[in-house]
């Protein structure tokens, strides 16, 4: 008799098991399998060289600056922490400097770190002119995060977003 219910009970156990689905995913897939390495080349890279369209550029502050090249030489090195803490120091000075925001987007990319990317972004396309080359690269930071996101239809839109972001320059005669 016990032989009988120890077999029942393996029978049952067995069912059980085989009868469990897993538990659905809240979390979308990721669209892309681009490497965040790759995300940013493709970033940096859509800024083009700007040449015959109309960029806006800021006065610089030349302590920010230091802190900029500073951030490039870190990260170039491998030491993203250290070039993230450059470019945080950047922004305590000028908080609302659109280069340095996409700039740390691009760095919070290769931390793989994408909400923050997405939000720096998002302020520094808010904060900038919202054309030339540094607009292409906010929009297409934006496309790359909703890409990871799963957000295809997002990421569709923000790649039309950078497109319109190409301005022609006026006319020198």
């Amino acid at each position: 008799m016990p032989l009988r219910v120890l077999a029942c009970a393996c029978v049952l156990a067995l069912a059980a098991c085989a009868s469990q689905t897993p538990a659905p995913s809240s979390a979308t897939p990721p669209a892309t399998s681009a490497t965040p390495q790759e995300m940013v080349a493709l970033i940096r890279g859509a800024a083009g060289d700007g040449d015959g369209e109309l960029a806006v550029q800021p006065l610089r502050d030349p302590m920010v600056d230091d802190l900029r090249e500073r951030a490039n030489a870190l990260e170039a090195q491998g030491d993203l922490d250290g070039a993230v803490a450059a470019l945080d120091q950047a922004l305590e000075i000028v908080d609302g400097d659109p280069a340095l925001l996409q700039e740390r987007a691009e760095l919070a990319v290769l931390q793989a770190d994408f909400e923050r990317a997405g939000t720096l972004a998002e302020r520094g396309y808010a904060l900038g002119s919202q054309l030339g080359p540094l607009c292409r690269r906010h929009w297409i930071t934006l496309e790359q995060v909703r890409l990871m996101a799963g957000d295809v239809d997002g990421a569709t839109s923000a790649r039309t977003q950078a497109d319109g972001c190409r301005v022609a320059g006026p006319e020198r005669y």
